[in-house]
């Protein structure tokens, strides 16, 4: 007898169906599944029984064929733990499917029947939705990340006793209320602005920086606040939007980061100088979301920049410029969201004192500048800030004053992009450093004296293209949170000036 059951797969965010087809029919025991299916599915069929036997039904003894259709795309994971049990059910005549009719199933089996959470439900309930899929039986877990899809039926199923209830008729399917989104009150950290003794100038390139989405880049000694000023950036980014949050969540699902519900608060992600290539981009055997795709619409944050290894930080070149990182592998190419914001810090030489006041450096120039060779000029030139953090006075650490706080800046921060949301709708952008081609002209337009200003910078700094738009970009945020429609000679000028460490450090701009 054929019983089929439908449920989902995906292939990187997009989601596709999956037939699980099961026949049984007489002959020696013996359980086959086809289809392209993993070792995680292909152990299912232990699950299955163990898990059939413990929840007081009948496991028959016949020869069963398991196929997950279609056949050409590999199928990951043990989501069809479920449905391939309600195949082997219904095709041994125990049960009948009439209940899923225009429905999805999918849930990891334990041994005893409890039906496990699985990663990647909401990209799949997206996918199912659009589909015109009615109803989907999920496990209970990841029954409030379903939740938030509307126009879909989201029955949470927390054994296999309890399914099989439901499709006898024995109980009654109780659908998960859709729930509202409610953005993050909590900014999060516990670092605020206020405790950041002095380097305000600092400060204010990091307020910018969030204000329009920049790229910064912080350099100076040791001890000096650079990872502070970073941590501390989370407690001045804007709550997400519904639309962000959907995005992030997805990303999260799929790499098994979600624990409950929904993504309320922008990612800051931090990870170690030693993370490999494939850990940071994406990739790996199943093609799975890098870092850089876990802090979409949020922090991506690289201390000691000059740690990382080279080609790592060089494969960051096209999704800082894109906002999409593409992972192309034997079996898979598939494309993630990449629109994070990026904060580094690092030394200005190896020992960590070139240029300090103090005079304790004695490194050689060859040493500073093959640590300092370490960043490309294409990298460099992508991060729109470039902002020396120069130790603090003692006076300004016996201070007790406390300076602005976070909640103070934020306010600032939301009020900036709340004007380029209010410009740009209809764009399909956010933020100002998204702006691209013809955008230039029509929302950075400068007067002569900023024209002037900054031929006389593209000249005397030798700006690469890049560099000039991304100057454009700045002045525009710095506009912004002044409340300034149009850009003025001295929002040019301070634009100028966050990328004039440049000829200290590299000698000039990178192309």
């Amino acid at each position: 007898m054929l019983a089929k059951v439908t449920s989902c797969g995906l292939i990187g965010l997009g989601g596709y169906q999956v037939q699980v087809e099961v026949d049984a029919n007489a002959g020696m025991p013996y359980v086959e599944i086809v289809g392209l299916a993993d070792i995680a599915i292909k152990e299912s069929k232990e699950r299955v029984r163990s898990a059939i036997k413990n929840s007081d039904l009948d496991y028959p003894l016949c020869r069963i064929i398991v196929n997950l259709a279609p056949a050409d795309l590999r199928k990951e994971g043990p989501l069809y733990d479920l449905p391939i049990a309600l195949g082997i059910l219904a095709a041994s005549g125990q049960l009948s499917l009439e209940g899923l009719e225009n429905s999805i199933v999918l849930g990891e089996l334990s041994l005893d029947g409890r039906v496990r959470r699985v990663n990647g439900v909401l990209p799949m309930m997206i996918d199912a939705r659009a589909r015109g899929v009615r109803r989907a039986f999920v496990p209970a877990e990841n029954g409030e990340e379903a939740a938030y899809i509307r126009g879909l039926e989201v029955i949470p199923v927390g054994s296999l006793r309890q399914m099989v209830a439901l499709l006898r008729g024995e109980e009654t399917a109780e659908a998960v209320r859709p729930h509202p989104f409610r953005q993050e009150d909590d900014p999060g950290p516990d670092a605020d602005f206020r405790y950041i003794k002095g380097q305000e100038v600092a400060k204010h390139a990091v307020e910018i920086a969030v204000a329009g989405g920049h790229n910064i880049l912080l350099i100076g000694p040791p001890g000096s606040g650079k990872t502070m000023l970073a941590r501390a950036i989370p407690s001045i980014l804007p709550p997400l939007t519904f639309e962000e949050a959907l995005e992030v969540t997805q990303v999260h699902s799929v790499s098994g980061l979600l624990k409950d519900g929904i993504v309320r608060k922008r990612p800051f992600r931090s990870p170690h100088h030693s993370a490999s290539m494939a850990a940071l981009i994406g990739g790996g055997p199943k093609s799975r979301p890098g870092t850089i795709s876990e802090a979409c619409h949020g922090v991506l944050y690289l201390d000691e920049l000059t740690e990382f290894k080279r080609e790592t930080l060089e494969a960051l070149r096209q999704p800082l410029e894109d906002g999409v990182v593409s992972v192309e592998r034997v079996n898979a190419k598939v494309d993630y969201p990449a629109n994070f914001m990026l904060v580094a810090s690092m030394n200005p030489c190896p020992c960590g004192y070139y240029g300090d006041p103090s005079g304790k450096c004695r490194c050689t120039q060859g040493q500073i500048h093959r640590y300092l060779s370490k960043i490309s000029g294409p990298l460099l030139s992508r991060i729109d800030l470039h902002i020396e953090v120069a130790r603090p006075r003692h006076a300004e650490l016996n201070d007790k004053a406390e300076g602005e706080s976070s909640a103070s800046i934020r306010r600032r921060v939301e009020a900036a992009r709340e004007r380029q949301r209010l410009r740009y709708a209809g764009e399909g952008i956010l933020t100002n450093s998204q702006l691209h081609g013809g955008m230039f002209d029509k929302y950075c337009a400068l007067d002569r004296d900023g024209r002037q200003m900054l031929e006389m910078a593209f000249t005397r700094l030798h700006l690469s293209a890049r560099a000039y738009r991304r100057i454009l970009m700045v002045a525009r945020t710095i506009a912004d949170l002044e409340g300034c429609e149009d850009i003025a000679a001295a929002h040019v000028a301070e634009a100028i000036q966050y990328r004039s460490l440049d000829r200290k450090y590299w000698g000039g701009e990178g192309q």
